[in-house]
């Protein structure tokens, strides 16, 4: 696995290293990488939010039908088919 090092002020290293020494974490490495893993499903849900909002935003919306569903089904299964004879 790549490494990477980082600099942190005196307090920020004692807290890392009270999180590993508290049985949190079992080493700073995996402490660091839940905090990443945690800012990474931050941003998703921002744009998750960002997009509902757009749609939201977007105009009048549209009833949900079992025969809107099966038209979109229907779209979606044609460009799969229409992607798949391309890649070929």
């Amino acid at each position: 696995m790549p490494t990477m090092n980082i600099s942190l002020p005196e307090n920020l290293k004692e807290f890392v290293e009270s999180q590993v020494q508290s049985g949190n974490y079992s080493t700073v490495s995996e402490f660091m990488r839940e905090l990443v893993r945690r800012e990474q499903k931050e941003r998703l849900r921002e744009q998750l939010e960002q997009r509902l909002l757009e749609g939201l935003n977007s105009g009048e919306g549209v009833e949900s039908t079992p025969e809107m569903w099966r038209d979109l089904h229907q779209e979606v299964r044609e460009l799969a088919r229409k992607m798949k004879h391309q890649n070929r």
